[in-house]
């Protein structure tokens, strides 16, 4: 793969990245358009792919780092930037909690009143819980998620540098079997049963001790001085066969692979990655390698990239859209013209662009790119 530059930056990931805030966005824009636009290749969402780009970036940018300026250094940095996301989740959390709930109530949005509905319960409780990130409502559960794991991430580093990745990643791997055997959920218990106040369900849809798998994993493919490995050639049709038909049934059935077999649907869970999930997911890594050659030769998505690099501004703006738009418009079950949620979709994309070019031209000192200019045109 090539770079971006004199950053070291991999521009493909980056727009992969940005393609990944797009599929969000049109997922959690509250349109008729996100049944079908939400999880559009498989059994898999956007945001498993947000997560592990975002760990393969993490690996490359501060693993080749921490060569150059050490472990100690490194984890200041790292820390430091933990605590602007964190900073980014208050503010989403101060918004949530004043101006979006009171437009909830005010306009009896039901879409809006339903995300908050721990807040509306029991505020005190909710409010002192978000900031120590153990609530976290819908839809902003995920910054807290990165928080946690750009703070874990010096010490990863430290550990495979200095004695390999091989016992990370059999420890993480154990951690996600054991989420699938329910161990968060029976750690929630022992702490509700000590006199904890918040219901599992209200401290976050992501399952830490499953997702944190594609963090390990995408952090050490990151550090990885060699390229990323290839898959080999009887792995394509495989991973093809299989690909395709999580697709097929997916769109053929809808986002709940068999409605009324909670078995089945544990298989495919989102929140727990679930193993057939994790293998969907698997078998989408091979063919975005091998068809490398054919979307390199295609013109480079410039607006993706832009979209992937300014990806922390992107992302709060688009849940800040998001929010506005719930509480005027209403959520997904408000019937509206499809023009109209057009419209809403076309408005949501301008604003994404409109943040992440004044943020790119902060970065770049007031100036901006003309090739990325006329990209935008």
């Amino acid at each position: 793969m090539s770079t971006t530059r004199a950053s070291g930056r991999l521009w493909e990931l980056d727009a992969l990245r940005g393609l990944m805030l797009v599929l969000m966005t049109l997922t959690h824009m509250p349109t008729g358009f996100s049944p079908v636009l939400s999880q559009p290749f498989g059994f898999v969402s956007a945001a498993e792919g947000f997560v592990f780009l975002s760990a393969l970036l993490a690996g490359r940018v501060y693993g080749a780092r921490a060569e150059r300026v050490g472990f100690a250094e490194l984890r200041g940095g790292l820390w430091r930037r933990a605590g602007q996301l964190y900073l980014c989740q208050a503010a989403l959390l101060l918004l949530a909690f004043t101006l979006i709930a009171w437009l909830g109530v005010v306009r009896h949005q039901g879409g809006v009143t339903g995300l908050l509905e721990f807040f509306f319960i029991d505020r005190a409780t909710a409010v002192g819980a978000a900031l120590v990130l153990l609530h976290n409502p819908p839809l902003l559960d995920v910054l807290p998620l990165y928080i946690l794991f750009m703070l874990l991430t010096p010490w990863l580093l430290a550990h495979g540098r200095r004695q390999g990745w091989r016992g990370l990643l059999c420890a993480s791997l154990l951690l996600w079997l054991a989420e699938q055997w329910g161990l968060g959920a029976a750690l929630h218990g022992l702490a509700r049963a000590a006199g904890w106040p918040v219901p599992y369900r209200d401290m976050g849809a992501f399952h830490l001790f499953a997702w944190q798998l594609l963090w390990v994993v995408g952090l050490w493919l990151g550090t990885r001085r060699t390229p990323l490995p290839r898959a080999r050639w009887w792995a394509w049709g495989p991973a093809l066969l299989l690909a395709s038909a999580a697709l097929l049934w997916r769109h053929m059935v809808g986002q709940d692979p068999m409605p009324g077999v909670p078995a089945v649907a544990a298989l495919f869970d989102k929140w727990s990655l679930g193993p057939l999930r994790l293998l969907n997911g698997a078998c989408l890594v091979p063919l975005l390698l091998a068809s490398a050659p054919l979307w390199r030769a295609l013109p480079r998505p410039l607006p993706l990239e832009l979209l992937g690099r300014q990806s922390l501004p992107v992302f709060c703006a688009h849940l800040v859209i998001v929010l506005f738009t719930l509480a005027f418009f209403g959520s997904i079950q408000t019937l509206r013209p499809w023009s109209t949620d057009a419209l809403l979709l076309a408005a949501a994309f301008a604003g994404l662009f409109a943040v992440a070019l004044a943020a790119q031209w902060r970065d770049q000192g007031g100036r901006l790119r003309p090739t990325l200019a006329s990209a935008l045109r």
